[in-house]
């Protein structure tokens, strides 16, 4: 079942986040990961808005997802988006109807 990684992000350096970018894009695609969602505009439909940058990746299982957030490739990408970036970080499983 696929599994979805949704990031936060408040950018405090933004200088520092465009060097973050090339970083992630690559540790995702090297563990089956893909974008569906990447920093565009948001619409409150309830509740309050989101603070900052909205991030949706989408992995083949929870598992992979797992891998690719603790491997070396990401933790050095990690460190940078930790030194321009405040983030809220979580994995939800897919539906799968059945």
């Amino acid at each position: 079942m696929a599994a979805y990684v949704i990031v936060e992000a408040s950018i405090t350096d933004e200088a520092g986040y465009e060097k973050y970018k090339p970083l992630a894009a690559a540790s995702i695609a090297s563990h089956g990961g893909r974008y569906k969602a990447r920093g565009g505009a948001t619409e409150p439909l309830e509740g309050d808005a989101a603070v900052g940058r909205v991030v949706v990746l989408e992995f083949p299982d929870r598992e992979r997802a797992r891998e690719w957030y603790n491997s070396d490739e990401y933790k050095a990408a990690r460190r940078v988006r930790q030194t321009a970036a405040s983030s809220r970080i979580f994995i939800v499983d897919g539906y799968e109807p059945g």
